[in-house]
């Protein structure tokens, strides 16, 4: 194999196709932090491009390994992504719903100026649940798991041409996540009421498509 325009074409086809999901997924932290500052952006789409740039190199080194292992492991990604977007989405709508019922009751005992306080300091955060980094992590292992199966198709490549083609693929996901991240802003300023609701739903859906899609293809 050697470098030529179909190699770098098809590379960022690749990065398109498999970021996606986590453009979706960035689209939906955007809706639920509109707020969010320019670094923070750069960090969750930088994590995202290292999952999707890390996952094909892993593939690729499980190929040329551990084959059998990873035929086995590859027919479970849809499973494991679909467990782990349900954790995120049914958390933060758990979440969000536990913030309503606690500022539709507020404490008998507290004064006039405290409850007003308490009331704009609700409406500050707007039911947003921050995307710890823990979840962040969680969301890019769960966006970026099928890629792992890229690795096979780079059976074929060196190991530098499998990290070349590994690292345009990152950069293409953390292009398209960026402008996901921004379209969210956009969506999150209308609807920050219920933005964690609407975004642990986004994420459910999108847990169930990958495993249908992974069933079924």
């Amino acid at each position: 194999m050697h470098y030529d325009i179909l190699f770098f074409v098809n590379s960022i086809l690749l990065g398109v196709g498999l970021a996606m999901d986590a453009f979706s997924v960035s689209i939906t932290n955007g809706i639920v932090e509109p707020d969010m500052k320019n670094s923070r952006r750069n960090l969750i789409a930088g994590t995202y491009a290292f999952f999707q740039f890390i996952m094909p190199v892993i593939g690729w080194i499980a190929v040329h390994t551990i084959i059998g292992y990873f035929n086995a492991l590859e027919k479970f990604t849809p499973v494991i992504a679909l467990i782990l977007l349900l954790f995120i989405g049914i958390k933060m709508i758990v979440e969000a719903v536990k913030d309503r019922k606690s500022e539709a009751t507020p404490d008998a005992g507290a004064d006039t100026e405290v409850r007003a306080q308490a009331e704009a300091g609700s409406d500050n955060k707007s039911n947003v649940a921050v995307l710890t980094t823990r979840m962040l992590i969680i969301q890019g292992i769960a966006t970026s798991i099928d890629a792992l199966s890229v690795g096979v198709t780079f059976a074929e490549y060196d190991l530098v041409m499998a990290l070349v083609a590994s690292l345009i693929i990152a950069v293409v996901t953390y292009g398209i996540c960026i402008v996901g991240l921004h379209i969210g802003r956009k969506v999150g300023e209308r609807f920050s009421d219920k933005a964690s609701i609407i975004g642990g739903c986004i994420l459910i859906f999108i847990g169930l498509e990958i495993f249908f899609r992974g069933v079924i293809f």
